[in-house]
């Protein structure tokens, strides 16, 4: 048989092969062009400094255009999944880490989802006069670069993330080699619920591994218009000399002092309590205590009533020091311990589960000078409450963090708070009342005492925009 075809049918597929091969070019070119675009990633992860940054800058574009409601959407959405995998995020925190406790790190969570300031935040200043109306609106900076600790892996994730939402921000987290599983997991639920409601993808994103590399990426990449550090002094150094806008939240030493007016019964169970939460690693927590010298012994007393293990022999003092200090510094290996496998591995047996580590010690010893993020807390008597708080002033080191007293003398209270001048001063309750948990005000996980910033909020990271209209809209002066 001979297959016969028409020739208008002929045409007509040539025709359609035309169209076809047409189309297929534009929609090939059309990939070229977007080649250049931003890598997808994988829930914010990306496998670059460059991949991830160009990510979070188209991202942040499309954050701004959204409406402050659906940003508020975002963060809502941000604070409920969070609150889904707080438990699995501090078990997974605590397994990678190895610092802390798994009680107090799921407190902190709910603490960091519930009370981080969003939305009201950045509102709206109103000036109005015989001149006219002026209005100061909080504006993003851009793309944030926010450098991890290892102590707070999640928490400084969830808090830095909702902040920067609020304030219109991307951003950029740099995880600590030490928390970066935990961090990257938690970056990848924060995507997750942005996208799950209709935001944009990559608002906050990370890089896949871990490195002092790419953190200097980060800190020196030209399309980051903020920095956010959390951590030691180096690093807080580092962003300080980038160039760029820098926020950072250094060390602490937060010395508590007790006066003979204070409840030392309470005092004593405030002070446990904010030293042992999370065996010590909290920069806020009771780092010393100085203690007038008429209520030491009671305040000693009563310290060990609620789960603190007195070391009075020197020998056995002597090896607790030798084995958390290694070479002039605290020894990283038992940085957020529990305080018996510190006992234990001083050839120390209390016989019971202990919460925190004291000891009697002099104002200059090591474990006072220098902070220690472990369940320690060395004890020194001062003869009264001036020497005290000039003693205080001294070991805090004009670090402006954090400060606690316990005193039922408002004048005590007031010279000592004029004097230590820290970010942070808690008074009559355990440090941890100073960022919201047990006491008032919002949660951070910042304390940016070397930037002077403070408690940092989303308007920490914005910056403010006057705009005047001069002469009109005043409507409570006389008419025309």
């Amino acid at each position: 048989m001979c297959l016969s075809v028409d020739t208008n049918l002929a045409f007509d597929l040539a025709s359609e092969q035309d169209i076809v091969s047409l189309i297929t070019k534009k929609v090939l070119s059309q990939f070229s062009v977007q080649s250049s675009s931003p890598a997808p990633g994988n829930n914010g992860i990306f496998d670059s400094v460059d991949e991830a940054v160009a990510a979070a800058k188209a991202a942040q574009e499309q954050l701004c255009r959204l409406s402050l409601e659906k940003r508020g959407e975002l963060i809502a959405a941000v604070r409920t999944s969070a609150t889904e995998n707080a438990e699995r995020l501090a078990r997974m925190e605590l397994e990678e880490t190895g610092m802390g406790r798994y009680d107090d790190k799921v407190a902190k969570h709910h603490l960091t989802i519930d009370k981080t300031p969003g939305l009201e935040d950045i509102q709206t200043e109103v000036l109005s006069g015989d001149n006219g109306l002026t209005i100061v609106e909080r504006r993003p900076f851009g793309v944030a670069g926010c450098i991890l600790p290892s102590t707070a892996p999640s928490c400084t994730a969830i808090h830095n993330s909702i902040c920067m939402i609020a304030a219109g921000n991307s951003a950029v987290i740099s995880p600590h080699p030490g928390g970066k599983n935990t961090t990257l997991e938690a970056v990848r639920i924060i995507n997750r619920a942005i996208v799950g409601v209709g935001g944009p993808a990559n608002v906050i994103v990370s890089t896949s591994e871990a490195t002092m590399k790419e953190a200097a990426e980060i800190m020196k990449h030209s399309d980051i218009d903020l920095l956010v550090a959390t951590g030691g002094p180096g690093v807080v150094k580092e962003i300080l000399s980038s160039g760029k806008k820098g926020i950072g939240a250094g060390p602490g030493n937060p010395p508590v002092l007790v006066d003979e007016t204070a409840d030392i019964p309470k005092a004593a169970r405030d002070i446990i309590d904010g030293n042992s939460f999370e065996n010590g690693i909290q920069c806020i927590g009771e780092k010393e205590c100085l203690v007038v010298d008429c209520v030491a012994d009671l305040l000693i007393s009563e310290m060990q009533q609620d789960g603190a293990y007195l070391i009075t022999d020197s020998g056995g003092l002597a090896r607790l020091i030798e084995l958390v200090t290694s070479n002039g510094v605290p020894n990283k290996q038992y940085i957020g311990k529990d305080a018996n496998i510190i006992l234990r591995d001083a050839g120390i047996n209390p016989g019971r589960s202990v919460r925190t580590i004291i000891y009697e010690a002099c104002a200059d010893h090591i474990t006072v000078m220098e902070e220690y993020l472990m369940p320690l807390l060395p004890i020194v008597r001062v003869r009264d409450v001036d020497e005290g708080i000039a003693l205080a002033v001294k070991i805090e080191g004009r670090r402006r963090h954090s400060a606690i007293m316990h005193s039922r003398d408002v004048r005590n209270i007031t010279k000592y708070a004029k004097a230590i001048q820290t970010t942070i001063l808690v008074k009559n309750g355990p440090s941890y009342g100073g960022v919201g948990l047990g006491g008032e005000g919002y949660v951070s996980m910042s304390l940016a005492g070397p930037t002077g910033e403070g408690i940092t909020s989303p308007k920490t990271f914005t910056r403010p925009q006057r705009c005047v209209l001069v002469g009109e809209l005043n409507l409570r002066s006389a008419l025309d």
